[in-house]
């Protein structure tokens, strides 16, 4: 077991963000279409978190167009270039999955303010 853990420590990220569950944060990942490569944006709030070390994901959720899309993303992975936190979330729970049957203002979550 203790080798595979020295294995994996090659691939984590030695920086990642301190983003936590309700934050609106907007990820860049790496797209790949054939032989050509663009960064993507997506914006949305961690309504998830998941896993430890390598195995760490952590689960966005935005409406675009009325359509409720989420998307799991590794932590570590190396399609995901930076992930910058847009607004710090007041929330009570682990997982937001409440979230998915709320529709308009009332699937939104309340600003933290920090000093």
């Amino acid at each position: 077991m203790d080798a595979l853990k020295t294995i994996a420590a090659g691939s984590v990220k030695e920086t990642t963000p301190e983003l936590s569950i309700g934050d609106t944060i907007r990820v860049s990942v790496n797209i790949r279409e054939g032989e050509r490569e663009r960064i993507q944006m997506f914006e949305g709030t961690v309504i998830a978190k998941k896993g430890s070390g390598v195995a760490e994901t952590f689960t966005v959720r935005r409406v675009a167009y009325g359509v409720g899309v989420e998307r799991v993303f590794p932590l570590h992975s190396p399609n995901v270039k930076d992930i910058k936190v847009v607004r710090y979330g007041k929330v009570r729970r682990s997982k937001l999955y409440y979230l998915r049957d709320r529709v308009g203002k009332a699937a939104k979550v309340k600003e933290q303010i920090r000093k």
